[in-house]
């Protein structure tokens, strides 16, 4: 077979979850069933759950603290956009 054939194939997950990951706080995200287009697979592989997945340091948090944590990082960082940008303005590196 060649490539194009698995590249027409669509990857359908059951109990797929997100991991949202911010600083040293994530969140695994149920997303239920989930269907991937073949087109859009680049990478595929299981995971081995026996293994530890994440660092020590990490802490997992409830899906509304992950969000908050996602808007300030969002937050911060356009922050630090419109600084560089007034920095820029006024000739400043």
């Amino acid at each position: 077979t060649s490539l194009a054939t698995y590249l027409d194939t669509n990857v359908v997950l059951e109990g797929a979850c997100e991991r949202v990951i911010v600083g040293d706080l994530y969140c695994d995200i149920p997303l239920g069933l989930y269907v991937i287009r073949g087109e859009n697979v680049v990478l595929i592989g299981e995971l081995d759950l026996e293994k530890e997945e994440l660092p020590s340091h990490m802490t997992p948090v409830s899906a509304a603290e992950i969000k908050r944590a996602q808007k300030a990082e969002r937050e911060a960082t356009d922050l630090k956009g419109s600084m560089r940008k007034r920095m820029e303005f006024l000739d400043f590196d």
